[in-house]
């Protein structure tokens, strides 16, 4: 039931968002995140291209989460990894994340449904600068759920993130 109730709001939700975005603007500054692969909304030949506007355009989420990698909390702010697939209509069973510095992960496109990942542009409310994981961080609610503190869901929140590609 609860897993219903779950998909219902999802649903709902993008439904809402795809009706109030309507086509994908172009970027007008620079582009931050690239998506790709199967997706059924563009705004270049054969991806969608978004810079930090458009980014900050869609609804915005915000937790704060011990990483592996700090030793303190941190918030983070950004879009569910699930509104950015919906503005893009992605398709697939997978994404593959790529980082600035190329390195690469696998997300199971279910994560993005089951968990409030955001696409982070924020740490502590502040712009995240390249030198400290920026400008854009996938990051899971490591503090949310026991089943997210382990090395396979750290391996899939690149920071630096520049590209998805849905498969």
């Amino acid at each position: 039931m609860c897993k219903r109730v779950f998909l219902f709001t999802w649903l709902v939700t993008t439904v809402f968002f795809l009706a109030q975005a309507g086509e994908l603007p172009t970027p007008s500054g620079k582009v931050v995140l690239t998506i790709s692969g199967k997706i059924g909304e563009s705004n270049s030949p054969k991806r969608a291209q978004f810079d930090m506007a458009m980014i900050q355009k869609l609804p915005q989420h915000s937790f704060t989460t011990l990483t592996p990698w700090v030793k303190q909390p941190i918030e983070f702010t950004g879009p569910l990894l699930r509104d950015v697939l919906a503005a893009v209509k992605a398709k697939g069973t997978v994404i593959k994340a790529v980082a600035l510095d190329d390195y690469h992960t696998n997300i199971p496109v279910e994560d993005a449904m089951k968990f409030d990942m955001v696409i982070a542009h924020k740490m502590n409310g502040q712009p995240i600068p390249v030198k400290t994981k920026g400008p854009l961080y996938l990051l899971y609610p490591f503090d949310s759920n026991p089943e997210l503190r382990s090395a396979a869901y750290y391996e899939r929140s690149p920071w630096q993130l520049k590209s998805l590609t849905l498969e």
